[in-house]
């Protein structure tokens, strides 16, 4: 299964890193990443793949949810279906 991970708020290091470390801890593997940042405002969209993963979708967007609050960013994590359903508008 695919994920769609998009990321958005003020630019600081380690975003990407913070994000690509907890994926990876649960054998997520990124497929794509595109990034822009204007006047330090940051967005960002992964593309990643859970077929090997160790952890729900589920516990996943939790996980990211709350590590973004944390640092006063909206992290959401969708199953690809949704996201392309979501902006086929």
């Amino acid at each position: 299964m695919k994920i769609v991970v998009t990321i958005v708020g003020q630019d600081r290091v380690g975003i990407i890193a913070m994000v690509s470390n907890i994926l990876a801890s649960y054998n997520v593997n990124i497929l794509n990443i595109n990034q822009n940042i204007l006047e330090g405002f940051f967005n960002m969209v992964m593309i990643a793949d859970m077929t090997q993963a160790t952890i729900s979708l589920k516990d996943l967007q939790q996980i990211l949810r709350e590590k973004g609050e944390a640092i006063s960013l909206d992290i959401k994590v969708q199953h690809e279906g949704i996201f392309q359903i979501m902006h086929r508008i």
